[in-house]
């Protein structure tokens, strides 16, 4: 699902850190870094359809990579 972030994620909270993340191997092939989080927070954003939304976002970060394949788990609003 396409969509653009609008404004900053709030609520941010750490779900899962280093080895305990399943797809830790995946996430150090495809984007290299070595300490990934996988994170969650509550944001607006606009969809495809051009409806704002509030939603609960999950993704994955790594110092010096950035922010990683996020997506939406849920509406909020």
């Amino acid at each position: 699902m396409k969509f653009e972030i609008l404004g900053v994620i709030e609520e941010v909270k750490t779900i899962a850190a280093g080895p305990s993340l399943r797809i830790r191997g995946f996430l150090q092939k495809a984007y290299g870094g070595s300490r990934w989080w996988k994170l969650k927070g509550v944001a607006t954003v606009r969809l495809r359809s051009g409806q704002i939304r509030r939603v609960e976002l999950h993704w994955y970060e790594a110092h010096g990579v950035g922010r990683r394949d996020v997506r939406i788990k849920r509406y909020v609003d």
